[in-house]
């Protein structure tokens, strides 16, 4: 007999069907066994009736946890045994036949409860474990559902989505690289891609206009709550655009993907707020604007922050740029920018999207002229062979006919934080580092090579003592 979901079986009353998955409690009152049982769908309770001698001897020797498959009717409760509280409360499955496709051991914690107050070492280790919890399964199909529905918008809207490199060169854009060596080049190094920033502009240069990735960003940067080694975006570019079209686009998607899913979102169109108001009110470029009763009910606020400095100053007084060096300046602030004059005073055409205390994308109008970007390096200390050697390929891509154009990086956790109301990335990721940055399933990342491999490689390593 095929088998079904548990979602289906309100569909099948009155038939005899299979059902199959993990046993999530069995309770033993004697003549009646009862067992829940789950799946990717939903639980259902079945219980086996004394009469039925094979089944009830077969459901009183299953344990929490137990993978199996079942036979049974699907029976719709008497009205006075209807539990509304319950998931499938109005419907019972009657055990006929019982088979069990693998035992379990006890698991190192419940996987029936909220998980939250298990040790995360713990829960990490046995993520698979952990991720059979209600709460971990209603975030991975969440996010899942955000993805699908925000691609299917885009693609409405024209946009064509392209993969970028893995494998790629080191670039300046603020983070340290992650770093893989090339064995055909001993000596020579990959980087792994904190964006897809360069290839999306390439991708403009190309003509297709509108590009779109669920890209992967790889970053060696201080581990936070709301940071990690890795995260995904919802990676766009635009051309022939100004910052009120790509703000207008990135508005419209988010809002028509999160009111899809049912939430609800505090001011529309969102807020604009300068850098210097910003900081000003709220003392950083990332605030939430929410009451205590909005926090409460999940609203979401979302508000556009723009008029960014394009520098900074470093720690030996030079000057780095704050979001992107292939960034715009504001058109009034073109000529200061090729007279590398007033430099501090310098804005970009970057806009960040906020909501509810975090930073949720980040983009801009990006530079393309050759001029600008020539400027913009050479603020920053660069002589023209550094410059050459770092984006001589942007460069070279400016003469043959590059389009104006700009786009943002949506972060997918941190959206999906919001959503949830969680305040850690790892509790949206399936798979996350430890706070210390080890794989934690797999637990021997990052390790040491053999001595074959380091061979292989043209790699030496020198180990440095332990203070």
């Amino acid at each position: 007999m095929t088998r079904i979901h548990i979602q289906e079986l309100r569909d099948n009353i009155g038939k005899k069907v299979t059902i199959a998955g993990w046993v999530d409690i069995r309770r033993d009152h004697g003549k009646l066994i009862f067992i829940d049982l789950r799946d990717v769908t939903g639980k259902v309770q079945m219980v086996a009736l004394p009469f039925n001698k094979e089944a009830h001897e077969q459901a009183g020797a299953i344990r929490s946890e137990w993978v199996i498959e079942v036979q049974g009717n699907v029976n719709k409760r008497p009205d006075k045994m209807v539990n509304d509280k319950e998931e499938n409360g109005d419907i019972e499955f009657e055990m006929l036949d019982i088979t069990v496709i693998n035992e379990a051991r006890t698991p190192p914690f419940e996987v029936n409860i909220d998980t939250a107050t298990v040790d995360e070492n713990i829960r990490l280790k046995y993520r698979y474990l952990d991720l059979r919890s209600a709460r971990m399964q209603r975030n991975m199909k969440l996010r899942a559902d955000f993805i699908h529905t925000a691609r299917e918008y885009l693609r409405g809207q024209g946009f064509i989505e392209i993969e970028t490199p893995l494998l790629t060169a080191t670039t300046p854009e603020g983070s340290r690289d992650f770093v893989v060596p090339s064995r055909l080049n001993r000596g020579k190094f990959y980087a792994l891609p904190q964006s897809p920033q360069q290839y999306k502009q390439l991708l403009m240069a190309a003509g297709f206009e509108r590009y779109m990735q669920l890209a992967r960003a790889i970053r060696d940067e201080d581990l936070r709550a709301d940071r990690g080694f890795e995260h995904t975006q919802i990676d766009l570019e635009m051309s022939f655009v100004t910052q009120e079209d790509v703000i207008n686009m990135v508005e419209n998607t988010i809002t028509h993907t999160v009111e899809k899913l049912g939430y609800t979102i505090r001011e529309k169109p969102f807020p604009r707020i300068t850098y210097k108001e910003a900081m000003e009110k709220y003392g950083a470029d990332k605030f939430d604007m929410r009451t205590e009763e909005e926090r409460a009910t999940g609203v979401l606020a979302y508000a556009w922050v723009v008029e960014f400095p394009f520098f900074e100053k470093t720690d030996t007084g030079g000057w780095t740029f704050t979001h992107n060096p292939f960034s715009m300046p504001i058109p009034e602030h073109i000529p200061l920018l090729l007279e590398g004059k007033n430099i501090a005073d310098i804005l970009t055409t970057q806009y960040d999207l906020v909501c509810n205390g975090y930073e949720s994308g980040g983009g801009s109008i990006r530079s393309h002229r050759r001029d600008v970007l020539e400027a913009t390096y050479h603020i920053m200390g660069y002589t023209k062979e550094q410059t050459e050697q770092s984006v001589g390929h942007m460069l070279e891509a400016f003469e043959f006919g590059m389009p104006p154009h700009g786009g943002i990086a949506l972060g997918v956790e941190r959206t999906i934080m919001n959503l949830t109301g969680e305040t850690a990335l790892r509790e949206v990721q399936a798979f996350p580092m430890t706070r210390g940055g080890q794989t934690a399933v797999m637990q021997n990342a990052p390790g040491e090579l053999t001595t074959e491999q380091l061979l292989e490689l043209g790699i030496t390593v020198i180990k440095q003592k332990q203070i």
